[in-house]
């Protein structure tokens, strides 16, 4: 999600970074991997934090990167390495299928766009053609389109004034520009295409048909009007990021879905748990959408907002199959859904909460999945145990059982059943004290090394400790207090880096970067040494691991401090652990996500969403697409920016990064 879309409340003006990195020592992460090896020679420990000289570059025996860094840059375009090329392969409103309409924004209704590719691109996955195979020329590009702007959408309208400027048409074609695309790419003679004709293509939106199955399936609270049964729902909506299952679906994460709703929350019988989902009154009702869907006001459907805010399963390769929502994994902001295998073959799916002081989740299935029977593995995801993290200062993390009638979890407390869980997942994991973490988003697992990487990606509302409620408070895994730069963590199952146990109930873990600038001793922020003034970075959203094993970060959000969003890349292990450098730097106001690439490693596809959403000038909010910081890729003066999917190749034909 954007950082610009959350609300969040300024930090008060006496807080500071009291943390030294003496006292992070003293809450046990004494163990900080980044550094192992690397004290010797990096500087001295003093009071003031720890001092690391900074070498201007890396040399190439440091770090296993060849490409020459990015100079940071903010302007209306966007930026690569030297030696590389970059294709736009898909623009907002471009065609998917043969018959899809010419894009038109002054025309655009719900038909059009769902034909066209959608809005504020997010998650995005190169899924190789035939299944299973390792094709780098053709495949699937699955990506979701998490949310609208309006205003930065059709000319003639305002933050201000686009509720009421809005036409039922374009509130249809809002609607239908949310959601998700599958669609069909080849490359021919080093060119990427979409092909227009594939009976793989597919948009999925806010009107698309859906089941609902697991514990919440057929509950009194999913049952509206429309669906007696409580086990169908119309429209995905706020889908962030995403995973794929060892059986090649895609499981998408509705994330802040409250948005989307119209009228007065105190009219519904559960205000509380309405309120611990995140409602905000002034940033309710987005697109406007209870004027054409009655079902989206509280006061006409007071259940239809407890049936959003799922993980959606959807199957690629059946473009006629019904997405699923799957509530066995609960009820939150799904970031995404990561999933693994663990030893014993159950699946294991990771998932974070982006929001400030909420939780990482872990759900195992019950049953091993089965590699030779796709249709085996369907209803896989309905049972197993939904687990949150609680973090330890001695550097383990336990996965702590969110099963309704265990601990706390008690029908006095208001867990009778598994449905009562996962339609209040948060309030459960309060009450088995899980950690409270810093708006966790981006979660992969490192396919060589068998350890998990999440990011932090900030929370300016963190106190230092000693200051206010104690789960506001810094703690072993949210080391700094307020924390407006975020950080990435290393979780490491036991077991062999072969054959790690994704499922075992500890972990280890130890913090991977503390983000912000080093030459800021103030910061607190700690890389590798030799991380020249362009390599480091803050607000960390999605991350990727790439076929060489390289971890890269795309930012959401900095500070406004001139930087703009951009990918960074890294090595994992070796002498260029925690060393990035600037790969890609995105155009004002936008954020590139998910990195995704071919199996050869020689292609990587990259989000660019929401471009001009920030001004040029001042960095504040654009309010219009004529204020808007870029018009982005077209460049056509009164029409919008474009958020677009992108293609970047070294000219060499060689992997990208090396």
């Amino acid at each position: 999600m954007s950082d610009r879309q959350k609300t969040r409340a300024r930090p008060n003006p006496r807080r500071a970074f009291a943390e030294t990195y003496g006292e992070i020592l003293s809450q046990g992460i004494a163990r900080r991997s980044v550094l192992k090896g690397l004290l010797a020679t990096a500087g001295s420990l003093a009071a003031g934090g720890l001092v690391l000289p900074r070498p201007a570059l890396a040399t190439t025996e440091t770090t296993t990167l060849t490409f020459a860094e990015l100079a940071r840059v903010r302007d209306k375009d966007d930026h690569w390495p030297e030696g590389y090329t970059r294709q736009i392969l898909l623009r907002w409103g471009d065609a998917l299928f043969a018959d899809s309409p010419a894009f038109d924004p002054l025309t655009l209704d719900g038909k059009a766009a769902e034909r066209q590719f959608g809005y504020n691109n997010d998650f995005t996955h190169f899924l190789p053609l035939p299944m299973g195979s390792t094709s780098s020329d053709n495949g699937l590009m699955l990506i979701s389109h998490e949310y609208a702007t309006p205003f930065l959408m059709f000319p003639g309208l305002s933050d201000e004034d686009y509720r009421d400027k809005l036409s039922d048409n374009q509130i249809r074609a809002l609607m239908a520009s949310v959601g998700l695309s599958i669609v069909e790419v080849r490359k021919t003679g080093g060119q990427w295409a979409v092909v227009k004709d594939s009976a793989y293509n597919r948009r999925i939106h806010m009107s698309t048909e859906m089941a609902i199955s697991g514990p919440a399936a057929g509950d009194d609270r999913l049952k509206t009007k429309a669906d007696p049964t409580g086990k169908t729902v119309f429209g995905t909506i706020s889908n962030c990021n995403g995973g794929i299952t060892p059986w090649g679906t895609l499981l998408s994460g509705e994330e802040g879905s409250m948005d989307v709703f119209a009228g007065d929350y105190k009219s519904l019988p559960n205000q509380e748990l309405v309120e611990r989902q995140g409602w905000d009154e002034e940033d309710n009702d987005i697109y406007g959408a209870g004027r054409v869907e009655p079902r989206l006001r509280f006061e006409d459907e007071p259940n239809e907002w407890l049936r959003f805010d799922w993980v959606v399963e959807i199957d690629p390769l059946d473009p006629a199959s019904k997405p699923v929502k799957r509530t066995a994994l609960g009820r939150m902001t799904h970031e995404g859904a990561q999933c693994c295998v663990a030893p014993d073959g159950r699946v294991v799916v990771f998932m974070g909460d982006d929001d400030d002081f909420e939780y990482l989740y872990r759900f195992v299935t019950r049953d091993a999945w089965n590699p030779s029977d796709r249709a085996a593995n369907r209803d896989l995801l309905d049972h197993g145990t939904l687990s949150v993290a609680k973090f330890g200062s001695d550097g383990s993390v336990e996965w702590l059982p969110l099963t309704a009638g265990e601990g706390p979890l008690t029908a006095e407390a208001g867990f009778k059943t598994q449905a009562d869980v996962v339609l209040n997942t948060r309030a459960a994991a309060d009450l088995m004290g899980a950690t409270p973490m810093d708006a966790p988003e981006g979660f992969i697992v490192h396919p060589k090394t068998g350890k998990l990487y999440v990011a932090m990606t900030e929370n300016e509302d963190r106190l230092p400790a000693g200051e206010g409620d104690q789960a506001e408070q810094v703690n072993a895994a949210n080391p700094r207090g307020p924390n407006p730069h975020g950080h990435l963590l290393e979780l490491v199952p036991p077991g062999s880096p072969d054959k790690p146990d994704f499922a075992a109930e500890r972990f280890g873990w130890d913090v991977f970067i503390l983000c912000g600038d080093p030459a800021k001793p103030e910061e607190g922020a700690m890389y590798h040494p030799a991380t020249s003034a362009n390599g480091w970075f803050t607000d960390p959203d999605n991350l990727s691991v790439d076929p060489a094993g390289r971890l890269w970060v795309a930012t959401d959000g900095p500070p406004p401090q001139g930087i703009a969003d951009a990918l960074f890349v890294m090595d994992t292990e070796g002498p260029g652990r925690a060393l990035p450098r600037l790969f890609y730097v995105a155009p004002i106001g936008s954020e590139c996500c998910s990195p995704t690439f071919t199996p050869d490693g020689q292609t990587v596809f990259i989000s660019i969403q929401h471009p001009g959403e920030l001004r040029l000038a001042d960095d504040e909010d654009a309010t219009s697409i004529e204020d808007a910081g870029t018009l982005w890729p077209d460049f056509v003066a009164g029409m919008p920016a474009r958020p677009s999917l992108i293609v970047l190749s070294r000219d060499d034909n060689r992997m990208v990064g090396s």
